[in-house]
This record gives C-alpha cells, structure tokens and sequence, in this order.
C-alpha cells in the first residue's frame, strides 16, 4: 500500500512539474529575447518597430525605469512604463496600416530627441521621444504624443 501512495506521489509530481514546464513555454521570462540597443539610432529603430510593427522582443529593455508618456489630445493622458508595455504586448504582431519618417532633432554622446511621425489615412501622429544612455544601452526615457 505504501509503495502505491509514493508511486502516485511521484506521478502526480512528474505530471505537475512537466505542465509547469510547457505553461512557460520557449519564451519564458528566463528566456528573454536581448535586443542591440547599443547605439541610439539602433534604439529608436527598435522603437519604431515596438510601436508601429507589433515588434515584442526586448520591449522591457527598450524602456528606461523611469519612462513615462503623454499624450497631448482632447483630454491629456500620461502613461507609465508598466501601462505601455502591458498595451505594446497585447498588440504583439500588429503592424500599424501608417507611413513612419524619423528625424533626429538633438543627438549627443548621452541623449537623442528624436520626431517619430506616423502618417495614417485620416490623421497624424507625432511622437516626440527622448532616449538616453544607460551604461552601454540606449533607453526611452520619454515620449510625448500628439495628433493632428
């Protein structure tokens, strides 16, 4: 009898521990994608394919801890880095139906502002984004949004 119990212990153990296994899947937290942020302009590349492609590797890296976001319309909105993420991770694959042009307004050895203007059938998107040097990776510290 007791060798039946610790059979089924070790079953229901074995079967536990393997649908942990598999709910984690291939692109578990211990498995996160590292993206080349190492220079600015590679940083706001990858912004632009986070916002505008539905781009999802390296999203928490991209974001500096100290990142917010606003949005300048009717009734002003800011975001925190936690609420854009959870929203850029739901629209995983997503591509914007926009035309996307970048221009650099201020670069130095430490910080870019950069304009992201998305161009979309009925109204444009300007985003003003500041990214900054963390250590040897560039982050976006800061993005203002507007429309027109």
């Amino acid at each position: 009898m007791k060798a039946l119990v610790k059979i089924f212990a070790a079953a229901a153990l074995i079967a536990v521990s393997t649908f942990a296994m598999a709910a984690e899947g291939p692109g578990s937290k211990s498995a996160k994608a590292n993206v080349n942020l190492s220079k600015a302009d590679l940083a706001l590349d990858h912004y632009v394919a986070v916002t505008t492609e539905g781009e999802s590797a390296g999203v928490e890296q991209l974001f500096a801890e100290d990142f917010s976001q606003k949005v300048q319309a009717s009734n002003a909105q800011t975001h925190s880095r936690s609420a854009l993420i959870k929203s850029l991770k739901k629209q995983k694959g997503e591509k914007l139906n926009c035309t996307v042009t970048n221009d650099i307004i201020e670069e130095s050895a430490d910080y870019m502002v950069a304009k992201v203007t998305m161009k979309f059938e009925n109204f444009t998107k300007t985003d003003l984004v500041t990214l900054v040097r963390e250590g040897n990776n560039w982050k976006v510290s800061k993005s203002i949004n507007s429309y027109k």
